[in-house]
């Protein structure tokens, strides 16, 4: 099975191996056959569609897996991008590699990334969150991670929640966190606004957004620990029952400590 990548926009961004990949299929699996048909006449390929999405995938996997199996070349594409990421597809790739199929990707344009080299922030580390939950402990819980990682932090939004993102954030992170905001991503309106989540909010305000949109949030500033407060960190982990390992990488994720420090320390006795 082939996972491949497509425009997120621009119907330029697609590889010579992508087109031949989804010429020589069997079929295609997308999320929306109509939207799918787009790209594929744009190209001339005829290849059959099928939709596969959240709604269906649980019952079409098992014939597709089967088909795979048989030997049928299946290409799975999304709406735009990578497939997977935050996209549909990644139960059917499970399944045909639980199988014993060989998964390949045809790697291409990725929203992610290109909203990353955009933004004017250090791109790696970062971590991609995906699309914040609309309300409720969930959401509490993915922008509070958002603001505490030191490094670039990648989360979709729609249009009409960017503001309300924005803002949330900034309760958490600080009003003067930095930010890009990257709309219409290889489209003629592309824009990447870049600022505080203070300034890209208020403009978000006054200019209503329209399109794709992709927030790439600035990493905390890391405060150098004590060696005496991570020591007490461990102790009081090691008190919980974690073992060293856990406790290695919790004071590394949570406290900022180094490799060598906190392993030194998750194992004194």
């Amino acid at each position: 099975m082939h996972i491949v990548s497509t425009p997120i926009g621009n119907l330029g961004d697609i590889s010579l191996r992508a087109l031949a990949v989804l010429k020589q299929a069997a079929v295609i699996c997308c999320e929306d056959t109509r939207h799918a048909r787009t790209l594929l006449s744009r190209y001339g390929i005829g290849t059959p569609t099928i939709a596969v999405h959240e709604h269906n995938e649980a019952s079409a996997i098992p014939r597709l897996v089967a088909r795979l199996k048989e030997g049928d070349a299946i290409a799975l594409i999304s709406d735009a991008g990578t497939p997977l990421v935050s996209d549909p597809g990644a139960r059917l790739a499970e399944a045909a590699a639980t199988a014993g199929v060989r998964v390949v990707p045809i790697p291409g344009a990725s929203a992610v990334l290109a909203a990353l080299v955009a933004s004017g922030m250090v791109p790696h580390p970062f971590t991609m969150l995906g699309f914040p939950a609309r309300k409720g402990r969930e959401r509490e819980e993915q922008l509070a991670l958002a603001a505490r990682l030191p490094h670039a932090v990648v989360l979709y939004e729609s249009p009409n929640r960017l503001v309300d993102t924005l803002r949330d954030l900034a309760a958490i992170a600080g009003t003067t966190r930095p930010v890009a905001v990257a709309r219409e991503l290889t489209k003629h309106f592309e824009e990447v606004k870049r600022g505080t989540l203070e300034e890209v909010a208020a403009y978000y305000e006054g200019t209503p957004p329209r399109g794709e949109i992709v927030i790439v949030l600035g990493g905390a500033s890391v405060v150098a620990p004590s060696e005496d407060g991570l020591q007490a960190v461990a102790v009081a982990l090691r008190e919980e029952g974690l073992r060293p390992r856990d406790i290695v990488q919790r004071l590394m994720d949570e406290h900022g400590a180094s490799r060598n420090l906190a392993y030194r320390l998750a194992h004194d006795t």
